[in-house]
């Protein structure tokens, strides 16, 4: 199985180079893996060193309240993060982060592996939810650096829990030490022989509160530049947002326009294209008006957030939310409009994401299959906002905190 997962491996790098005149991502990630090896050697040799590997921005957002608690605690400390996916290095920038040195994972071939690590030479590394990366983690064992798994999240259909899985079971195995999402995850891990595992939750609650705090300080301090568009538009008013919208949550929109909905919307893209914006707008017609345009509001019915970086703060001004992926199976975060307390709607396909049937048990998350149950979820939601509200903000309050839990954990001290 080894010389398997290597040739595929190396296969894969090859199917990149070959599409990279006609593919942007992998153009992305060709040219962004050129000359790695000058990146790492550059890192200075009298610093400690921690290494999270995040698979894209999204677990980029989850190890971030850790890279920032981790700085605070050891401000000499130099992190070193890398993304396997464009987006975590298109878009890490715009968080507020103290990453030394951001760059792509070389390709997890044994000689990548062991040039890399001898280069980086870090105290401690966090692979990020479910990267598992073989030859990294073969070598990181073999030089007894402590890895350790964060937020992770397994499902039993995985092959890790297969019959053909046992290479990537022995794999799991070299990893120092879990903190897992659930009691789900750390029972799978028991079921192979793994205990090295704590139940600690989701760090991404711990981010949501951060930027909420963040976002309430910013507005203490009377600097109003972040919000006057969204003031202007709402008028006093609270907004519905649909916020990642795919095509099926913007069908909803239009349904419900149609269906003569009174109040203000406002709708963030999952794609912000300009093609995709123009397409959104003529289907919305006069009805809508583009943030980027705001200058020339006309009292149209629907604010297009048509650049990335508006959403958390829209959900300050809204009382409901439709958050898109649903409907694909890659639901997007929930946990923003959660952390301002509001009621979040989604679509069905969810399995993946334990925080959303952790919401629906809870009565602050309803999911829905089409436009009549739509208005169901979002009836319901009008007429018990206070109640929804309060039981939100109590759920999100009680799951914060789970960075302190892993610090104090010795596995984690450098």
């Amino acid at each position: 199985m080894k010389i398997l997962y290597n040739f595929g491996i190396c296969l894969f790098s090859i199917l990149m180079r070959i599409f990279f005149p006609f593919h942007a991502k992998a153009r992305m990630g060709v040219l962004g893996r050129k000359n790695w090896k000058s990146k790492v050697e550059g890192i200075p040799k009298n610093k400690k060193v921690v290494w999270f590997h995040c698979a894209s921005l999204g677990e980029f957002d989850q190890g971030l309240p850790l890279m920032n608690s981790l700085k605070l605690k050891n401000p000499d400390l130099f992190l070193v993060v890398t993304f396997f996916s464009p987006s975590g290095m298109l878009h890490y920038h715009k968080r507020l982060h103290v990453v030394n040195l951001a760059m792509y994972l070389p390709y997890d071939t044994p000689r990548n592996a062991n040039f890399f690590i001898e280069k980086v030479n870090p105290s401690l590394v966090f692979f990020v939810k479910y990267e598992f990366w073989q030859n990294y983690i073969r070598e990181l064992s073999k030089k007894n650096i402590k890895l350790v798994s964060l937020s992770t999240l397994l499902r039993p259909n995985q092959y890790f829990f297969k019959w053909y899985g046992g290479f990537f079971r022995e794999g799991l195995k070299k990893i120092s030490y879990y903190f897992t999402q659930n009691e789900e995850t750390k029972n799978l891990l028991n079921s192979i022989g793994i205990h090295e595992v704590a139940v600690v939750g989701d760090t991404r609650y711990d981010r949501v509160s951060e930027n909420k705090e963040l976002f309430l300080e910013t507005l203490k301090a009377g600097n109003s530049d972040p919000t006057a568009i969204f003031k202007s538009f709402l008028a006093q008013e609270k907004a519905l947002i649909f916020g990642s919208s795919w095509e099926k949550e913007l069908a909803i929109l239009i349904d419900l326009l149609k269906d003569d909905w009174k109040g203000k919307i406002i709708i963030a893209p999952h794609d912000v294209s300009e093609s995709n914006v123009r397409k959104i707008q003529f289907l919305l017609k006069e009805k809508a008006i583009k943030y980027t345009d705001f200058k020339n509001y006309k009292e149209e019915q629907v604010l297009i957030l048509d650049t990335i970086g508006q959403l958390s703060t829209a959900f300050y001004y809204g009382n409901i939310t439709c958050i898109g992926g649903g409907f694909s199976g890659s639901l997007h975060n929930i946990l923003e409009p959660a952390a301002f307390g509001l009621p979040v709607l989604f679509g069905p396909k969810h399995s993946k994401f334990p925080e959303a049937d952790q919401f629906t048990e809870e009565g602050i998350g309803f999911e829905f299959h089409d436009f009549a149950s739509f208005k169901i979820q979002l009836s319901y939601c009008l007429e018990n906002k206070a109640m929804i509200n309060k039981k939100t903000l109590a759920f999100m309050e009680e799951r914060k905190g789970v960075c302190e839990k892993i610090l104090s954990n010795p596995i984690t001290q450098i």
